[in-house]
């Protein structure tokens, strides 16, 4: 099939008074068709799935591969092609291999083990924002609190020590530069392999507790297979949660009156419903979940033929009105929205999302609550953001109390 010359670029452009808010072109492409053409950063013109039912079918269908070896497959970024050249692991390949590498880690982020997990995290927030109440009446909420909150708790699950996880955490910035090079990119996680690596060493003595220790006793993978794993674990534990606690942040605080509600709540059912329906309304991985099509696939009426890229918009997926009652462009902490695609849907499905889960609950039913006068301490439309990479989110966010 030919691709009209017209076919917009993906991903579309935000409006900067309203950040967190879908592009007003994406959003028109949504209601106007689920199953369209786009152009992206290397020149190639897979097809964008928008609605809920027609993503969440294509994220269900063996037929869309999450290969990305396969010929056809569209990366988000030139970085992320340099990244998962040299990293295969679970998002990249399909079953069995994929469900070979899932069981493996499946126990460590199990719901259980996230509870037993919540007491820590709720000393390491507490801890983070009595530094932020000492240090004077402002900060950065990312660096300051975001960051190292997230770090820490992904640091705990692969059992990596914090002088090891401040390291970890320097690396992680700087391959969140904007527009960092290529190079930079590859040398950065050309460290943080390294450093895992070492750890897969020590783990051959002394195994401890954390994914890194449990995948050396258990001698089922290869050394770089177990170094592929912890690093996809690092990369993607490290930026979606801690953006989430920003963006969340701003979605409250343009809220004031369910901020209030949250804050004043102490009912654990009501901050777990929060945290779904900030995940559905912010839906920070921004570029879409990729796939190849294996095989002919129609999806919403549209033939797509093998060999063809997909992207499931998730974002536009998460305020379709045919899947979310009410108005779902709106902010609604009652909504029933523990349906979203925020984490995917099918068999990769985000193994951390119960990490991320009780992360976000246990912040925001702390941050707020600690903090009843926090708000931002520059204008909205100052705010810088991070705008090329898979995850959507702030370079900074200063805020006062």
């Amino acid at each position: 099939m030919s691709t009209p010359p017209e076919a917009p670029f993906y991903p579309m452009a935000r409006t900067p008074s309203c950040p967190l808010e879908l592009p007003r072109e994406l959003r028109e492409i949504a209601r106007t068709a689920p199953v369209s053409r786009v152009r992206i950063w290397d020149g190639s013109t897979p097809w964008l799935i928008t609605g809920y039912a027609e993503g969440r079918a294509v994220l269900a269908d063996s037929r869309a591969s999450s290969d990305q070896s396969m010929p056809g497959y569209t990366f988000a970024a030139p970085q992320a092609k340099a990244f998962h050249t040299r990293n295969r692991s679970m998002p990249t390949v399909d079953d069995p291999e994929h469900a070979y590498l899932r069981r493996m880690v499946t126990a460590d982020f199990a719901n259980r083990r996230m509870e037993k997990l919540r007491p820590s995290f709720q000393r390491t927030v507490d801890e983070l924002i009595d530094a932020m109440l000492a240090a004077g009446a402002g900060a950065d909420l990312f660096s300051t609190l975001a960051v190292p909150m997230s770090s820490k708790a992904i640091c705990e699950i692969l059992g990596v020590h914090d002088s090891e996880g401040e390291r970890f955490a320097a690396l992680g910035k700087i391959m969140a530069v904007p527009g960092s090079s290529d190079e930079v990119h590859r040398q950065v996680i050309e460290d943080m392999r390294a450093l895992l690596g070492s750890l897969v060493e020590r783990a051959k003595t002394a195994p401890g507790e954390g994914v890194i220790g449990h995948l050396v006793r258990a001698g089922e993978l290869p050394d770089d297979e177990i170094v592929a794993t912890a690093l996809l674990l690092m990369a993607a534990g490290h930026g979606a949660t801690a953006h989430m606690i920003t963006l969340g942040t701003m979605a409250l605080l343009a809220h004031p009156d369910q901020l209030a509600e949250l804050r004043e709540s102490e009912d654990p059912a009501f901050i777990a419903n929060a945290v779904e329906e900030l995940l559905r309304y912010l839906s920070v991985a921004h570029l879409g979940r990729r796939r190849v099509a294996m095989d002919d696939i129609e999806v919403g009426g549209v033939l797509i033929r093998a060999g063809e890229g997909i992207i499931v918009a998730t974002d536009t997926a998460n305020h379709d009105p045919q899947a979310f009652a009410g108005d779902p462009d709106e902010l609604d902490l009652h909504r029933d929205a523990r349906h979203h695609l925020a984490f995917g849907f099918g068999i990769h499905q985000c193994i951390g999302q119960q990490l991320s889960r009780v992360l976000l609950q246990v912040v925001y039913g702390t941050l707020y609550r600690r903090i009843p006068t926090l708000e931002l301490a520059i204008p909205v439309e100052d705010i810088s953001y991070k705008l090329v990479l898979a995850i959507y989110g702030v370079n900074a966010l200063p805020v006062k109390w």
